[in-house]
């Protein structure tokens, strides 16, 4: 579907939702169409981010915990986008599109001014700059689990669990990436096998706060915006409670096949030990977590059947499938 099309689709129930925020708007632009449909809103002074989240991802209950969430991170002292509750103290309101019947939440967020990490690293050839951002990146990392281990959620919050279950069970939170329509029988039987493995190990880590808390599970450099030395973490709307490593594997494997991967991760494990512990328990573990990050992403692709193939899909499954029979000996796992 073009923009033009999404925009069609749905910019009626965006403009429909505008009336019960703080706002007088004068302008509504589409903006994207990824897990939600966002857009830019303008009034006189200032500019903000309407989102129309999907359905069947998160309930109200979860949409408004994230937020809970956000506003205990920016008391905290870390930057994340500013929330702009309705105009009766909501957090969301519900709009329906009308093309469809479909029923989505309106949230509303200020607008954060800055570039995308990815596309600042994509442009410069200075491996020292790229350093200098991942042990920004490790720091801020460190000190959201700072934030999140000492944390009390308030009663009545819910999210989903990126545990033993939620990574590797029988309906994981990003699909059963073993049914993946381009796997033959031999690498769905690999997969699986490796799915059983994996689950075994991480029912065997532990849950303390230390370790495993509230955690952003997609803390990459395309969800941190920068605008001159401040990074802001945007995009939670995978943020659920899950194990630290698994959130530093993030960030590392977007760029583990770079040809300065070692110095990208030496550089991120500094910054985030100079704001918290990183113990060798902890790192032992971000290899199995940065396999389980891209079996989860052929999990992602498995319920979106409307994209077209990509390299980038292709890439991750082999690389996938050759950690998956490399680890496996026989009928043993490493």
């Amino acid at each position: 579907m073009d923009k033009e099309a999404i925009g069609r689709l749905f910019a009626p129930a965006a403009r429909a939702a505008l009336p019960a925020f703080p706002i007088e708007p004068r302008e509504i632009t589409l903006v994207s169409l990824a897990e939600n449909v966002t857009f830019k809103v303008t009034d006189r002074d200032n500019a903000y981010v309407l989102r129309l989240h999907r359905p069947g991802y998160h309930t109200l209950d979860e949409l408004v915990s994230e937020r809970a969430w956000i506003r205990a991170l920016a008391d905290a002292g870390i930057d994340v986008p500013g929330l702009v509750p309705a105009r009766d103290g909501r957090d969301y309101v519900p709009v329906t599109i009308p093309a469809t019947g479909e029923q989505r939440f309106a949230g509303m967020l200020r607008w954060t001014e800055g570039r995308l990490l990815s596309h600042v690293l994509a442009e410069t050839s200075d491996p020292r700059m790229v350093e200098d951002y991942f042990a920004q990146l490790g720091a801020l990392t460190a000190a959201m689990h700072n934030q999140a281990s000492a944390w009390r959620p308030p009663p009545g919050f819910s999210r989903h669990a990126l545990d033993r279950d939620g990574l590797m069970g029988d309906a994981p939170h990003w699909g059963p990436f073993w049914e993946h329509r381009s796997l033959s029988p031999a690498e769905r039987r690999l997969l699986l096998d490796a799915r059983a493995h994996m689950r075994e190990k991480l029912g065997r880590l532990s849950r303390d706060p230390s370790v495993y808390s509230l955690i952003h599970a997609d803390m990459h450099p395309g969800n941190i915006l920068v605008d001159g030395d401040r990074l802001t973490v945007i995009d939670f709307d995978d943020a659920g409670f899950g194990w630290h490593a698994y959130d530093i594997a993030i960030v590392l494997t977007y760029y583990q096949s770079k040809p300065n991967a070692r110095e990208i991760e030496r550089a991120f494990l500094d910054g985030y030990r100079a704001a918290r512990p990183l113990t060798d328990e902890t790192l032992a573990l971000i290899p199995m977590f940065r396999l389980i990050r891209w079996m989860a992403s052929i999990g992602w692709f498995h319920q979106r059947p409307e994209l077209e193939p990509s390299p980038v899909f292709e890439e991750r499954k082999a690389w996938v499938l050759e950690k998956c029979a490399a680890l496996r000996i026989g009928d043993r796992w490493t």
